[in-house]
Order: C-alpha cells, then structure tokens, then sequence
C-alpha cells in the first residue's frame, strides 16, 4: 500500500543538494534501526469477520477513495497498477486485494496497521508518502480493523505491482525515513476540548480516511503538507487544480453548510456548481456518508472560512450573476476586447444552449471553476466535458476538445472568465492549453 488518490505526489520541487544531504543523513541513521518484517498469515475466511465490520470498512474505503488510486484505467478494482505521475517519476499503485501473492492476502492486522500509521509495509520497506500514510495514522484501531475486514472480504486478484518509475536517488526507500522524521506525527486523532462533537467528527474525517489536505493543502519542497495559515489554501496537481477550501475559498457565493452537504453527498449545489475532475469519483465515495458525517465534515471546513455577512455576499453573488447571465443583455463588443470578442461568438455558438440566462444550469459567475485562481479546471471541462457525479446524472456536459482549436478554447476561456468573473483576467490561457492538451494525449 503505497499510493494515493490522484494527483498526490509526494515530492512537487527540486531538492536542493543540502536538504538531500540532510535526508540521507536521517535515512542513514534509520536504516541501523530499520523495521523487520512481519510474518506472513494464511488466508483468511470471509466468515472470520462479522458483518457489521465489514459493512462499516466498505463505508470508510469508499470515504478514502481508495478505488481511486489502486484502481487502473480498466482494471479489477483495488487490483493496483495506475500511474501516479509526479516532478520526480512515476509511482505505480499496489494491489490491496487479498490475493496472497501479490496482494495484501498474507497481511496481518498489525502489518496492515503498520503501513497505514507508520508508513512501512509488511516486509518493513518504507512505503512512498503518495499513499497519505501522514493522513491516516490519526485513523482509530477501530476503523483501521473494519477497513481490513472489509478488504480481507474482497474477491483476491492476481495482478502484480509494476515497477516505479523513479529515477535516483528517489529511487531509493530509506530515505523515506528523513521524511517521516520529519513530518510524520504518528497516532490517532486527539479530540479538541475546545470544540464541539460535531466539529471534531468532522476533523477526524478530514484530516484522517479522508485525507482532505492531500489535495486541497499546498506543499514544501519536501513534498509535505504545509500547515498554519496554509492548511487548503489550495493545490494544483496533475494538470487540476484543488480549489481553496480555507480564507482564500475562491467561490463566489459563501459556502453554507446545506451547501456543502448538497455538494459533498450529490456532487452539485446550485449556488457553486458541479464537481467535476477527480472531484467526481470522490463525491460518489462519499456517497456513503451519513447526513451526520456529512454536516460534521461541512462544520469542520467551514471554521476555516470567512462565515461573516454570509446572506449579504450571497445576494450581492446571486445579483452579478443575474446580471451577466448570457442573453440579449450582453457587453458590446468594444467592452471584451478582441479575444473575449471572438470567445463570445465561440460561446454563442457552442456554450449558450445550456448556459444561457433562463436554463436550469448552474449560473457560472457562482462557479469556482470561473473564479479561482487558474483556469485548467476551466480548460478541462471544455476540452473534455463532465461525467456527472451518480446522484448527478441530469448535469452532464459533452466534451468540446475535438471541434475547437487552441485558438478557439484561448479565447472562449477568457470571454468566461471576463463575462463570468469580477476578478483579474488569466494570463497563461494558451500555454497551459498547449500543456492540457498534451497531457491528454
């Protein structure tokens, strides 16, 4: 178990040759101590575990999103195998099914807990913190043993792991040890006195199986979260980008928690949108949720937003919105500019049939896709269209890569942006096109 939902890699800039010293340092130190393996078992019977505590395990794995990263492109589920590309290489998932021999079938419970709290796999190699290791050490022994119950139960496939495609010296796992010295605070989540039930439910689910932060958290040179004031500030990973969920939460309409209820068990809320991305397979996961998790969760992200006014911002959102909806209303051309001018002939004809003033679309000056900070969530969508969330199916969108140009995406994306936002227009449209584009290929 080595590997994590999409997109977390676990190193995302060059290592300057001091701090790669001091890692092989502690790494060094480390291996005199290095962990030992743990005996294997023997297969264990799906009636060695009561169904309660599977039940509850199949609801957490979903929570994690485990299917999404140890599942590949056309592959047996949780068989392993998907490419997790980062600056440093390419990390390969592991297969979590029960097979013996090339699963976690000959795993014990206290190997299993190892690599979720510990970061070390059974055979005591140190495991690449793309698998949230760092996340899920604040997991209960509880839960960490209905989530082996629940995958001890599954049907054992036969897939071996290929190989990483890492190049020295990130290729080389003891150094993981400096890592984990460094920023892994091992144990589970420690309940604040100063806050209610309901908000640190909502912490546990978090910042444990449901490892929030590992998209939605920027990180340092080591490839670690940053904490502090920093914590979902927001993170691009994999050509996406993880929007803020902290202050800098780029949505125009506050988040409420009904709202955020709405998004996190439908993936769709009227006042933000739909979600779209990696987002999508997360929201069908956490399709499992209780309401109560669900609004202990929203409780949680919500203390790290701007709650003041909330009624008053929403209105002033709702009006601009009204108010730029797409119609016989729109801005004469010598307002746009020559690109936004072209991008608005573009929308015209490609975009208006659903998003014109009057459709039952989600208004996209609401939209944090519009918004926020970069547009290659916004480039996406149009080049490849939205897969509706499960409990979404009547929001779809087709996909617009294959009939417009590069110049055509260029400009319609800044017609959004500056027909749609209130904020500063992109300035790296075309370039981070041209780097979607052959990302996709």
């Amino acid at each position: 178990m080595e590997d994590c939902r999409e997109g977390v890699g676990a190193m995302r800039y060059l290592i300057s040759a001091p701090i790669v010293l001091s890692v092989v340092i502690l790494g060094l130190y480390a291996w005199v101590d290095r962990y030992s393996e743990i005996d294997a078992i023997k297969p264990l019977a799906v009636n060695a575990f009561d169904k309660t505590v599977i039940d509850k395990g199949a609801s957490l794995v979903a929570i994690g999103d485990c299917e999404v990263c140890h599942t590949k492109p056309g592959g047996e589920s949780l068989a392993g195998g998907r490419e997790i590309r980062t600056p440093f290489g390419t990390i390969l998932s592991t297969n979590i099914t029960p097979d013996v021999g090339t699963g976690i079938g000959a795993w014990s419970l206290p190997a299993f807990t190892r690599a979720l709290r510990e970061g070390v796999d059974r055979f005591g190699r140190y495991l690449y913190p793309a698998f949230p290791y760092d996340h899920f050490t604040k997991v209960k022994d509880d839960d960490i043993a209905a989530i082996y119950a629940y995958l001890m139960t599954l049907p054992p496939v036969s897939a071996p792991k290929p190989k990483n495609e890492l190049p020295f010296p990130y290729n080389v796992r003891v150094l993981l040890a400096g890592w984990n010295f460094l920023f892994l605070r091992q144990g589970a989540y420690s309940p604040d006195p100063a806050r209610d039930d309901q908000w640190n439910r909502g912490a546990y689910l978090v910042e444990g199986i449901g490892h929030c932060g590992a998209c939605h958290t920027p990180r340092n040179i080591f490839g670690a979260e940053r904490r502090s004031s920093a914590r979902f500030a927001g993170e691009t990973l994999e050509g996406w980008h993880a929007p803020a969920l902290n202050m800098a939460s780029p949505a125009p309409a506050p988040w409420t928690a009904d709202a955020m209820v709405n998004f996190l068990l439908d993936g769709w809320d009227g006042d933000h949108g739909i979600a779209a991305g990696t987002m999508t397979a997360v929201v069908n996961g956490l399709g499992s949720l209780s309401e109560d998790d669900a609004y202990a969760i929203a409780t949680y992200i919500l203390s790290f937003q701007d709650q003041t006014n909330v009624d008053a911002r929403t209105k002033a959102a709702k009006s601009f919105a009204e108010k730029v909806a797409f119609g016989p209303s729109s801005p004469a051309p010598s307002q746009l500019g020559a690109a936004s001018e072209r991008g608005e002939a573009t929308f015209a004809r490609v975009c208006a049939n659903c998003h014109r003033a009057g459709t039952n679309t989600a208004a996209l000056a609401l939209s944090s896709v519009v918004s926020g900070p970069d547009p290659r969530n916004l480039i996406h969508i149009i080049d490849q269209g939205i897969e509706p969330p499960q409990n979404a199916l009547d929001h779809s969108m087709p996909a617009f890569g294959g009939t417009l140009s590069a110049s055509d995406l260029a400009d319609l994306v800044t017609f959004v942006r500056s027909r749609f936002s209130e904020k500063p227009a992109w300035s790296n449209v075309s370039v981070l096109i041209t780097e979607a584009r052959a990302a996709e290929q």
